[in-house]
Parts: C-alpha cells; structure tokens; sequence
C-alpha cells in the first residue's frame, strides 16, 4: 500500500483549514437539541395549533349562535359608538349559558340583568362574581361570563332574561 500524499500548497491548505474549522464551528455552536426536547417542541407546538383551531371553530359557533336567543354559548362584539352590549328576550335552555367577550387590557366589564334568579359570573380568565361589582380587565384574551341559573325552585323550561354587558375604558 503506497502512502497518500497531499499536496503542500498553501492555499490548499488555507482552503482544507478553513473547510475543517467551519464544519467544527457549525456543530459547536449549534443548539443542543436532544431528541427529547424536539419532541417537546413539536408536542407544544401542535398543541398550540389545536387549540387555535379549537378556539377558532368555537368562536364561529358563538358568533351564528349569538343570531338566536336560545343557543349558547355566544359571542358578545360591541359596536364602536356604544359601550353597553343588550341581549333581550335571551332564553336559557341548560342550567347556564356562556357569553364570549375580548376586551382591552385596562377595561371594565359590568353585567347588568332582569331577573334575580340568574348569577353573572366571570369564568374565564379568571373567577369573578359581578355582584360583588365590576371587573377590570387585566389581558387581551378571551373572557367568559357565565349566567347561571340560582334560583331556590327548579328552573323553568325556557327561562326568558334579559342582560346588559357595559364595557367602559
């Protein structure tokens, strides 16, 4: 076996330097990404995804059902020139129904409604009885006010309410 000669010119060797030390500097300095953490990226990654889409069909559903009074769970959308959203001769079929709102960040949301039998709660971000007064907003997220059927007999079929979301800056 003859030995391999290499040539001694030194721009070929500048050249097969430099080749060498870019490949070791590339995997040097790359991110240590272990099969494990892929797998976590690519998990969170989908989840956030899902849940977007999640959110989105949900959203949509809101948006045709806040054209009936009698499905649930609704989106409320303020109009632009008035603060307080009015929902009348709303019908509660189930023992709750959902209200979907994003408000701004800084904001104050206040439930008014007729009918003593009904509790307002905020569910989503956070827990919040209205009767205890308003709510300030503390994220730009999706806020869920929950009305409630709390009454002391057994609710009716179809019970009729009206109510009024204010949201004032």
């Amino acid at each position: 076996m003859e030995p391999i000669i290499l040539p001694s010119n030194p721009l070929y060797i500048a050249l097969l330097s430099a080749a060498i030390l870019t490949v070791f500097l590339s995997n040097a300095c790359s991110p240590d990404t272990s099969p494990e953490k892929k797998a976590d990226i690519k998990a969170a990654t989908a989840h956030k995804s899902q849940q977007g889409i999640e959110d989105g069909i949900n959203n949509s559903y809101a948006r045709l059902a806040s054209k009936h009074a009698d499905i649930c769970p609704k989106l409320l959308q303020k109009d632009v020139d008035n603060n307080t959203i009015k929902r009348s001769a709303e019908v509660m079929v189930d023992n709750y129904c959902d209200y979907f709102l994003y408000p701004q960040t800084g904001q104050h949301i206040a439930v008014a409604l007729d009918n003593q039998q009904i509790e307002a709660l905020l569910i989503v971000p956070t827990l919040h009885d209205f009767a205890n007064g308003d709510y300030q907003v503390a994220s730009y997220d999706r806020h869920v006010i929950r009305l409630a059927y709390n009454g002391v007999t057994y609710k009716p079929q179809r019970l009729v309410y009206d109510v009024a979301v204010t949201v004032t800056d």
